[in-house]
């Protein structure tokens, strides 16, 4: 249970850190007319000549992969770019108003609506890597990056970003569904440990009388200050001196501090694959890791945590997906649009909702996509034989995690635009609860 309720905190801390991220970088595009002019200026061609290259290619693509169908009707569908706005705008409307990884929703959403499992992970980094680009601000939020400790955390983020690529590309030319279920399986166990601790975290804030420790809403997360301060893990792997060891933090603690370089090329690894397989840019794993595994302190992980996400969504969307024909464009410049504008709305409607509710609607949203992933398995794992079960009670299971999914994400998304428009007035006017 100790383990459990460690590991669901581990998850979370990552989830707002991440947040954290999405939400500055989508301020700072917003914040620079240049920005928004270069980003319409390239979504137009990207999106008609996203179009018009997956119509052409459609023919050309083999029907059969592995002894199964590979790919879904929505590869050449121009409506599915309406929805991937749609997608991310509730993804963005989660963290702007919950301050907690939105992003975790796209690939299950886009499996969901057709898209192949591969192509939901390459499409969500390149949709990552894209904002990164955009929004973030290399002089202003690195000051305090390690450049030592960064390049070697970035030689293992590369390495497992080739290994969680190479993963999903293998899985999927051996049969596409196999891939679609390792993939359905690795966010069935994220999403349900994670949505099951945040559905703990909201009923024990119910009924406590005192401030807990961890606060979602407010426009972003807020977590303990954790400066240069230590636990026992980080100072036992810190006292471990294999060599070359990679000094850092010598501006906020006397003498600096140091680690060798085996912990940062696999804490790298872990990171790069995570993004490799999951999507989600990796940025997730990264506060929690260097933080409460590793002992760097919160200002030196925030740079490099900007630092890891530019180059590990961008070399692992581009060298592992990209060239591999598994990105769709089109979406991720959806999802990259629909996002900006809901982490906007989100933000703002914190101004006058309760944190209480806003983290109940968080484990409801978290909870629907592990119940939609874990819905989805059973289908898949009767598809490969590996279980007895009839098409039909497959396509109901499935049918029950897709509705339950997109109902509980849509109403979400439905009572915060309603939220915001109805105060439109409130906000425009006056300070506001926070």
């Amino acid at each position: 249970m100790k383990f459990f309720r460690q590991w669901g905190r581990f998850m979370m801390m990552g989830a707002q850190a991440h947040a954290r991220w999405e939400i500055n970088t989508a301020n700072t595009i917003w914040g620079d007319r240049k920005r928004m002019i270069i980003l319409g200026l390239l979504t137009v061609p990207i999106i008609l000549g996203g179009i018009a290259f997956a119509e052409q290619i459609a023919g050309a693509l083999p029907d059969i992969l592995g002894g199964k169908k590979a790919y879904s009707p929505s590869f050449y569908s121009t409506g599915i770019f309406v929805v991937s706005i749609l997608i991310g705008l509730v993804a963005g409307l989660i963290t702007g108003c919950i301050g907690a990884g939105g992003g975790f929703v796209i690939a299950p959403a886009l499996m969901s609506a057709g898209i192949k499992g591969i192509m939901a992970v390459g499409t969500d980094l390149f949709h990552i890597f894209a904002k990164a680009i955009m929004g973030t601000v290399m002089h202003r939020k690195l000051g305090n990056v390690s450049v030592p400790l960064a390049v070697v955390f970035l030689i293992g983020a590369v390495i497992g970003a080739t290994a969680g690529g190479m993963i999903n590309r293998i899985l999927y030319e051996i049969n596409p569904v196999l891939s679609d279920a390792f993939i359905t399986t690795i966010y069935s166990v994220m999403l349900g440990s994670l949505g099951i601790y945040a559905l703990l975290d909201y009923l024990r804030a119910r009924h406590a009388e005192k401030k807990p420790v961890t606060t979602l809403g407010g426009g972003g997360a807020h977590t303990r200050d954790e400066g240069a301060e230590m636990g026992n893990l980080p100072k036992r792997i810190q006292s471990l001196k294999l060599p070359p060891m990679i000094k850092f933090d010598a501006d906020l603690t006397p003498g600096g501090r140091s680690i060798s370089w085996v912990f940062l090329v696999l804490s790298g690894g872990l990171v790069g694959m995570a993004a490799g397989i999951m999507g989600v840019g990796g940025g997730f794993l990264t506060f929690p890791i260097f933080v409460y595994m590793l002992g760097v302190s919160s200002m030196t992980t925030v740079g490099t945590d900007i630092f890891q996400i530019v180059f590990t969504a961008g070399y692992a969307s581009i060298s592992q997906y990209a060239v591999h024909g598994f990105i769709f464009y089109t979406l991720a410049m959806g999802m990259l649009l629909g996002s900006l504008l809901g982490i906007q709305i989100g933000a703002m409607v914190t101004k006058v909702v309760k944190g209480i509710t806003i983290r109940g609607f968080y484990a409801m949203a978290v909870l629907a996509g592990f119940i939609n992933r874990i819905f989805a398995l059973p289908g898949k794992l009767a598809e490969m034989e590996v279980i007895p079960l009839s098409q039909q009670t497959a396509s109901i299971l499935d049918a029950i995690g897709v509705y339950a999914f997109f109902i509980v994400i849509g109403g979400f998304g439905i009572w915060v635009i309603g939220t915001f428009v109805k105060n439109i007035g409130v906000l425009k006017g006056k300070e506001v609860l926070t």
